[in-house]
């Protein structure tokens, strides 16, 4: 699997697969209901916006306007998407470097089969495999089941996801979860 291809599951998978089976639970087997999230290393990746900028010795890509990223059925959408590349051999022209994180902004939405997240911001960070999306409003959600915060952290490694809730100086929001038991079997 290439670097890109694992940032692109990284997102997409740990945001959706991590996240919704910590926060939507198992099924009563203990077997996961998430089965819409399957990616492939060896799907091609196809990204779009309207601006791409290559600041091959700051070892950045900057897409700005409409970034779409697309990896078989998952598909991760921004206003912009930065890439930085470790410092070693490769070019970043070229994408053969090898990545250290991403960050994207700008109404992030990432959706798969069946289950989608939104957020303002989100990073993923390849050395220590952790995800985070944050924003005034992370929201969650697998058919009608929703989970809404304004941080959601995953570890890669370990499967872990957390949810925080939302603290600034106007208010402080809890997390909300809303459970459609009739979506239990799907």
């Amino acid at each position: 699997m290439s670097r890109f291809s694992k940032v692109l599951a990284g997102i997409g998978v740990a945001c959706l697969a991590f996240g919704a089976s910590v926060v939507f639970g198992a099924a009563q087997d203990g077997s996961s209901r998430l089965t819409g999230i399957k990616l492939s290393g060896d799907e091609p990746i196809q990204i779009e916006s309207d601006r791409l900028e290559v600041h091959d010795k700051d070892r950045q890509a900057i897409f700005t306007g409409n970034v779409s990223v697309v990896q078989g059925k998952t598909l991760l959408k921004s206003g912009r998407m930065i890439v930085y590349y470790s410092d070693g051999e490769g070019s970043v022209a070229t994408g053969s470097s090898d990545i250290e994180r991403l960050e994207v902004d700008g109404k992030v939405y990432v959706k798969s089969e069946s289950q989608v997240a939104t957020g303002d911001r989100g990073t993923f960070d390849m050395k220590t495999e952790v995800l985070v999306l944050t924003g005034d409003e992370v929201v969650l959600t697998e058919g009608d089941n929703i989970i809404v915060g304004c941080k959601l952290t995953v570890q890669m490694k370990s499967g872990k996801a957390r949810f925080d809730g939302c603290e600034n100086a106007q208010n402080k929001r809890r997390i909300i979860m809303q459970i459609d038991p009739k979506n239990r079997d799907n």
